[in-house]
């Protein structure tokens, strides 16, 4: 098969060394991005007079009607012609003739792929947007529903304070605003044209950079057809939003396998989203939550291998930012995923709302309402620390937890305290109190769920 390209060479590569430098294994992946650059690329040649207007219809013609088979029955790849890019002019050249040759007239396969790349993450990145506010309105339901679920607060996998577990599961809703934040950001980058750029600077044609961008809709165009090419911040920015973004639902992914144990049994995984062991029949595995924590290293290696690949390379297009490709599909595909399988355990989980409450009544996590009471009544809050630090070890020591500690015991300790102790060392009247903004009380948590049902209804991208 002859090379598009191969007018400048007298031999060919044997077919190892052409299977190592082709990308069309993935990039492939690409076909519809391609295609659609394509026609935008030709309606603006026919547009500004550089071919005529029913080579333009021909050339349309064929292009579409390669998407059609492409959709429909898949289109036939080779290795020979490298990537998406030449195997598609070949196609097109096969149905409808020499024409089909023009339709890279000013243009070059380095603004090519980056256009390709720019429209791919542009769908892909708003797609994700979509999939974080759908995770998000399932925290908001379970949450809408555990207000007044008590639950131990946790800081160093410690029992620290009670808390309400709405305003647990809330605080994921505002780390995934942020990372909506993020993608949104990030769309701002992506939403620009590099197409037109040529192979690094520009072209003799007479070129409408602006209406191709238009006519695929981008907001913008490269100011430099050397960072046309080059730039690949967009993917980095991708890659950034979707590590962080992984790195929350691993962070949850981990806690919803230490509450589905028997150990906690603070909630009950739906079956659908987990499996069972091939010897122990007991067995009730979290294995979405595990493998989700699992490919959260893949992403962030995807970050890291293309910030590699980039850091070295000399302006402007090298074949180096082949290996740009793979790392993305791959972060779409893992980040969509997990997405989804988050947003369907997190919405048919079973919280076992008794179970959490009866753990704040077998601990210490009420200490600070000791602390915190003393104060109240004038008390240094370092002196108070240590009466409470000393009552804690006196019930160590005794087999049981403040509430059980007798009045005298108190007053011993201190004389400021008084019979209505026993109601401030409530879990229930514990979690109550603490009404400061942004804190678990449940009148904060109802107005938290409010403000968090308003971002919702303000879709970040539609």
């Amino acid at each position: 098969m002859k090379k598009l390209w191969g007018g400048r060479f007298t031999k060919s590569a044997e077919e190892w060394v052409d299977e190592f430098g082709a990308s069309i294994s993935f990039d492939q992946e690409l076909v519809e991005e391609d295609i659609e650059g394509s026609l935008a690329h030709v309606e603006m040649l026919s547009r500004c007079g550089i071919i005529e207007q029913e080579e333009a219809a021909q050339i349309q013609k064929g292009l579409k009607l390669l998407k059609e088979k492409s959709q429909e029955e898949g289109l036939p790849f080779s290795v020979k012609l490298e990537d998406i890019h030449l195997n598609l002019e070949s196609l097109l050249t096969d149905e409808i003739g020499p024409v089909g040759g023009k339709l890279h007239t000013g243009r070059s396969r380095n603004d090519q792929v980056a256009t390709d790349m720019h429209l791919y993450l542009k769908k892909q990145a708003a797609h994700v947007i979509k999939l974080i506010e759908e995770l998000q309105a399932a925290l908001l339901s379970q949450a809408e529903e555990n207000v007044e679920t008590l639950m131990p607060g946790y800081t160093h996998l410690q029992r620290a304070q009670p808390i309400s577990f709405a305003h647990h599961l809330m605080a994921y809703f505002w780390m995934l605003e942020r990372d909506k934040e993020r993608y949104s950001e990030n769309l701002k980058r992506i939403n620009v044209s590099p197409l037109g750029a040529g192979a690094l600077a520009g072209t003799t044609f007479p070129i409408d950079r602006e209406l191709t961008a238009s006519l695929l809709g981008f907001d913008d165009i490269y100011e430099n057809s050397m960072d046309a090419v080059s730039d690949r911040d967009f993917i980095l920015e991708f890659l950034s939003a979707s590590s962080i973004l992984m790195m929350h639902l691993s962070r949850f992914s981990e806690e919803i396998i230490l509450w589905s144990s028997q150990e906690f049994r603070f909630i009950e995984l739906d079956d659908s989203f987990a499996t069972g062991s091939s010897i122990m029949p007991q067995k009730k595995n979290p294995d979405m939550a595990e493998l989700i924590r699992g490919k959260t290293g893949r992403v962030y290696g995807n970050l890291v291998g293309l910030l590699t690949v980039l850091k070295g390379l000399p302006l402007a297009y090298n074949k180096d930012m082949q290996e740009d490709k793979e790392g993305m599909f791959d972060t779409v595909k893992t980040v969509i995923g997990s997405l989804k399988i988050f947003s369907g355990m997190v919405g048919s989980m079973t919280v076992n709302s008794e179970v959490m409450e009866k753990a704040t009544k077998s601990d210490f996590s009420n200490a600070t309402e000791l602390a915190d009471y003393l104060s109240g009544k004038g008390l240094p809050f370092r002196e108070a620390h240590e009466i409470v630090g000393k009552l804690v070890l006196d019930c160590v020591n005794r087999g049981c937890f403040l509430s059980g500690l007798p009045m005298e015991v108190y007053k011993e300790a201190s004389t400021l305290f008084e019979e209505d102790i026993y109601e401030v060392l409530d879990p229930r009247a514990a979690v109550a109190r603490r009404n400061s903004q942004g804190g678990t009380g449940f009148a904060q948590i109802k107005k938290a769920l409010e403000k968090a049902k308003g971002r919702l209804k303000d879709k970040a991208y539609s």
